[in-house]
């Protein structure tokens, strides 16, 4: 009854009270004590956004008709599984030879704790596991640094953290810090550093069992031997090993993370089918977008024939680069923000191997290893721990090596990839090869990138117009938000338009 009076104005709402408004889905009693029906709506685009809104605006009763271009829903949300195909505008067709169970997330494949996306996945009953997005036992190789052979991740954070520790306690003890803190102060900072890098009471740094084992500990008569052959501090900071270390910290990349059971494409398999896959038409490529005094209509072309659909509103949920090549009367100040956002690359490839052999030799469970090589990162799978096959994502890259690797043919990225992979772990990196698969989104047609780049981000004035809606058309997409990337950003952003629109409708 509460967030009822709200809609209507009469009573205080989130807003006012200078608190995120939580979100509440339309329900069809909102519109009992107006007297008005739920309205007609049209989405273009069925990625997590576009599915979202429908899927929201239909617990009240829309009625929700979803136009996507390609045939699959899900947008950048794609798990690739065999037998699955595409084309890329290169004209690279590739088809998947995975074995049963085997999987590639090709677009996003982890979800911190903290996002809605499991909210999402609890309420469509989506089931979820733990995505190990660090491993201590993972490597870190960056050739071009000089390294000529891999590190373990903890051997080399042990190393940073212990030389580290060693120079500011060292600094401490001179007196070089004594205008920033007291003596009490300093006392406690040197007690945190004696733990914090292994130093102990001496202050140095020698090495110690946070670096690992060449013989593990074991029965009585195996203590374990500690690995030995510790750096200098000058080859450890050359190493630029310390440059990922921050990266566990970020807020969106910090442990926990998770992934739905069996592919992150179960998260859009959800929503379709909660929407209903009657009302979603695949293969439908619109061509105009209309705005009209009471209504929209969308024109657009399927099974060679061109079609239009009318409603009252539309929710435009495709990539704003793809939005601004499509004709529409919304005016030069929205096809000026859909030009000022630009698309991003990134690009993937599926190793799928005859055994799990990073188990067996390396004792890898999950987690990426870092690289400064033009593959960027090596992912072990979280999934099918102990059975006979797995996949590993032999590159995970952005930018301008994604671009590069994209200019290849799907053979000669797989050998790019194999030949880079085979410096960290030896030859049965090429040897255990069954089959591969490569993904690019900037080649791939309807998305045409992976994410997007806004100068300002999208609260930036260039961006106001796509924050609102342009006659009877509003836009969604995880671009306007701030988590831009991440299917939470799409959920968000499907939110606040639904909760607009709906209340545009009610009023």
């Amino acid at each position: 009854m509460l967030a009822t009076m709200g809609a209507m104005g009469l009573a205080p709402t989130a807003e006012a009270a200078g608190r995120e408004p939580a979100f509440r889905a339309p329900r069809t009693g909102d519109f009992t004590l107006r007297g008005r029906g739920a309205a007609k709506v049209v989405v273009v685009g069925a990625g997590i956004a576009g599915l979202t809104c429908a899927y929201e605006l239909g617990k009240a009763g829309y009625d929700c008709t979803v136009l996507e271009a390609r045939d699959r829903t899900g947008g950048r949300n794609f798990t690739v599984r065999g037998g699955d195909s595409t084309v890329d505008l290169y004209g690279n067709r590739q088809t998947a030879r995975f074995s049963d169970g085997q999987y590639l997330n090709a677009g996003p494949a982890r979800i911190p704790q903290w996002m809605i996306t499991l909210d999402y996945c609890r309420e469509l009953g989506v089931p979820i596991e733990v995505f190990t997005n660090s491993n201590a036992s993972a490597y870190i190789y960056n050739e071009k640094a000089g390294m000529t052979a891999p590190v373990r991740y903890r051997t080399a954070k042990a190393d940073t953290y212990g030389y580290v520790s060693e120079l500011l306690a060292k600094a401490t003890s001179k007196g070089a810090l004594d205008g920033e803190i007291n003596a009490e102060d300093r006392e406690r900072l040197l007690e945190f550093l004696k733990s914090f890098g292994d130093i102990g009471s001496k202050l140095t740094y020698t090495g110690s069992e946070h670096r690992g084992f060449t013989v593990d500990p074991a029965a009585a008569g195996t203590p374990g031997v500690e690995l030995g052959s510790v750096p200098t501090v000058s080859e450890v900071f050359a190493s630029g090993v310390g440059r990922y270390f921050s990266f566990e910290f970020g807020y969106d990349q910090a442990m926990l993370m998770f992934q739905p059971v069996g592919g992150m494409d179960r998260i859009p398999a959800a929503l379709t089918r909660a929407v209903g896959g009657h009302r979603i038409r695949t293969g439908a490529v619109v061509q105009k977008i209309t705005d009209k005094a009471r209504g929209v209509t969308v024109t657009y072309s399927q099974d060679g024939r061109t079609r239009s659909i009318d409603a009252d509103y539309c929710v435009a949920a495709l990539p704003p680069h793809i939005l601004a090549k499509i004709p529409h009367n919304l005016g030069a100040a929205v096809q000026t923000a859909l030009e000022a956002v630009r698309p991003s690359s990134a690009g993937k490839i599926g190793l799928e191997y005859r055994s799990r052999w990073w188990e067996t030799d390396h004792r890898i469970y999950g987690g990426i290893t870092e690289t400064d090589m033009d593959l960027s990162h090596i992912w072990y799978p979280s999934y099918g721990f102990h059975e006979r096959r797995g996949l590993i994502v032999g590159y995970y890259n952005t930018g301008t090596n994604a671009d590069s690797y994209a200019l290849l043919s799907p053979a000669e990225r797989e050998k790019r990839a194999v030949a880079q992979g085979v410096k960290i772990h030896g030859d049965r990196y090429r040897t255990e090869l069954a089959s591969s698969f490569s993904h690019h989104w900037r080649q791939t047609p309807h998305l045409e990138g992976a994410w997007h780049s806004m100068s300002g981000g999208p609260d930036a004035p260039a961006y106001a117009p796509l924050n609102q809606a342009a006659g009877r058309v509003y836009f969604a997409g995880d671009y306007l938000s701030y988590a831009d990337a991440w299917q939470h950003g799409a959920f968000t952003s499907a939110r606040k338009v639904v909760t607009t629109l709906h209340q545009r409708v009610l009023a």
